[in-house]
C-alpha cells in the first residue's frame, strides 16, 4: 500500500480515534472504511444539518438572487 498523509478538521479527528478505540481497530482502518464505504450508506452528519437548520429555506427565490448575485456566486475566478 501506499502512504498518504492528510490534514484533517480536530472534530473529524475525534470521531475517527472513538470509532478506532470502540472497535479495537487502526485509525488507518477505519479512515479506510469510510473512504471505500459505498455512498448510499454513508449517513449524513446530524451536526452539520443543525448547524444550518435555522437558515434552510429561509430566503425567498428573488431575494436568494439578490444574494447570490451580490456575493458573486457562479462567476468565473481569476487563477
Amino acid at each position: 500500500m501506499k502512504k498518504l498523509t492528510v490534514r484533517l478538521p480536530e472534530a473529524l479527528v475525534a470521531q475517527i480515534e472513538t470509532e478506532s478505540r470502540r472497535r479495537k481497530l487502526s485509525k488507518s482502518d477505519v479512515v479506510r472504511e469510510r473512504l471505500t464505504r459505498p455512498e448510499k450508506s454513508r449517513r449524513r452528519n446530524p451536526a452539520l444539518l443543525d448547524a444550518i437548520a435555522d437558515v434552510i429555506g429561509s430566503i425567498d427565490g428573488a431575494q436568494a438572487k439578490k444574494y447570490l448575485k451580490t456575493t458573486g456566486y457562479g462567476r468565473k475566478r481569476a487563477r
